[in-house]
């Protein structure tokens, strides 16, 4: 028996799974129909595909909202799971479901996967037939995702950065790529059964003022250390920056990179595709604003040529989304899709060149750390500053970057900290951005900045 196989089999004998069959679920992959990979809708290339969000704690609400979104011509249906799973927090998770059930109130704020079950959970998502994609943001996934892949679902979300550094504050990260790393070889080994299944990073961050190349050399090195352990679909991905032309940037530079560094590891046979989060900051209460923020998401995600976008809803700005709303968000997000022909091709040679050479800068140090594998090297970035997330909770994140957007609302870099942003760049960063301002008035317009899609 394998070590990994070791691992596993204690993984599993949690007290609060059910009794998993090993053989029975690699039988279950192996003859699970293609319609469930969205690797495979994705080597279609028909149409970009339109993915809500969404979890409810009881199987009955879960079954109806999935209703709902396959009524609204759904492409990818989701799973968002609760937070106390996310924590591994079953117990919790058990007692909170329990309550659900036996009332008309939802005690958790998704669907508890690991006390449901995969043979429960399983008899939904195969009766829709369609894709389905995990929503969590949990540092130690291992348990969740056995459950998952055992359900029938083949698109994982997730990574050891961008599921740690903008929602926790003191998990060890280096443990955090320990059980990523057991994640990645699972997907791959199951993977080896029938169609690939599809890894996803998680490119928003923080959603707050994260600058274009922290974001894209996230998603890079969270696609090396899932490509390195054999998988072969991945998904990189972003979130609306609140500039259109810096969005068509990124987009630009994070396929043009993704596809070098797959190459660098001789992984070029792996398919990378690309995902748009529309606005994942503060949305207008004003719900018609809040409709046209959405259309001009779908957009912009035209424009960037994604495979998948990931849709929010009008209600974003007054609590948890009905899913009546999440329907609708859906339908019309479709209908969008449908009538935009003909977009422009827009190319910002300058813009480009600027954060490309930012990317390499980055990426650059990463390898050059003296440990002796990927993870290591980008631990050792991540605590030594060379990555920085602006505005995470996290103890080891350096928070010393600073950014704040020009006047044309791209997110532009005025303090650097630790990382190495070369000078050209950084003074070409600089100079789009009026920095004669005391800094009460440009702690100001950061706050302005954060919440720019509100006024």
């Amino acid at each position: 028996m394998s070590l990994l196989q070791e691992e596993r089999e204690i993984i599993l004998k949690n007290e609060f799974v059910e009794a998993f069959d090993f053989a029975e679920v690699e039988e279950f992959v192996k003859n699970a129909d293609k319609e469930l990979f969205i690797s495979h809708h994705f080597a279609q290339k028909k149409k970009m595909l339109v993915q809500p969000r969404g979890g409810f704690p009881t199987y009955e609400k879960q079954f109806a909202l999935n209703e709902f979104f396959v009524k609204a011509n759904v492409d990818v249906l989701p799973l968002t799971i609760d937070s106390n799973t996310r924590l591994n927090d079953y117990a919790t998770a058990k007692k909170m479901l329990r309550l659900s059930e036996e009332s008309e109130k939802d005690m958790l704020n998704g669907y508890p996967l690991v006390n449901h079950g995969y043979r429960t959970t399983r008899k939904m998502i195969t009766h829709f037939n369609k894709p389905v994609s995990l929503r969590h943001g949990t540092p130690d996934a291992r348990l969740l995702i056995e459950t998952a892949i055992a359900s029938g679902i083949f698109e994982i979300e997730g990574g050891p950065i961008t599921y740690l550094l903008p929602y926790s504050k003191n998990f060890p990260l280096d443990k955090a790529f320990l059980y990523w790393k057991y994640v990645e070889k699972v997907c791959a080994n199951y993977s080896k059964l029938n169609l690939p299944i599809n890894r996803e990073s998680f490119g928003p961050l923080t959603a707050t003022l994260v600058p274009p190349s922290i974001t894209i050399v996230i998603q890079l090195l969270e696609m090396l250390l899932s490509l390195e352990e054999g998988v072969k679909s991945f998904s990189v991905s972003f979130s609306q920056t609140g500039s259109m032309n810096q969005d068509i940037v990124m987009g630009a530079v994070i396929k043009k990179m993704a596809k070098h560094y797959a190459e660098e590891i001789n992984c070029g046979d792996a398919v990378v595709n690309l995902v748009y989060h529309q606005w994942m900051g503060a949305f207008p209460t004003d719900k018609k604003f809040a409709e046209q923020l959405i259309s001009m998401s779908t957009v912009i995600a035209a424009m960037v040529g994604a495979d998948k976008i990931i849709t929010k809803t009008r209600e974003e700005a007054s609590g948890i989304p009905t899913k009546e709303a999440n329907a609708e968000t859906v339908a019309n997000t479709q209908y969008t899709l449908r009538i935009l022909n003909g977009l422009p091709n827009v190319v910002d040679k300058e813009e480009e060149e600027i954060l490309t050479l930012e990317v390499q800068a980055i990426m650059e140090a990463v390898f050059n750390d003296p440990a002796d594998t990927l993870w290591r090297k980008v631990f050792n970035s991540i605590k030594n500053g060379i990555i920085d997330v602006p505005f995470s909770p996290h103890i080891i994140n350096h928070n010393e970057m600073i950014t704040v957007r020009d006047a044309k609302k791209n997110i532009r870099i005025i303090k650097r900290g630790n990382v190495p942003i070369p000078d050209k760049c950084f003074e070409y960063e600089k100079a789009q951005c009026d920095l004669t301002k005391d800094n009460t008035s440009i702690v100001n317009d950061i706050i302005h900045d954060i919440g720019i899609m509100q006024w």
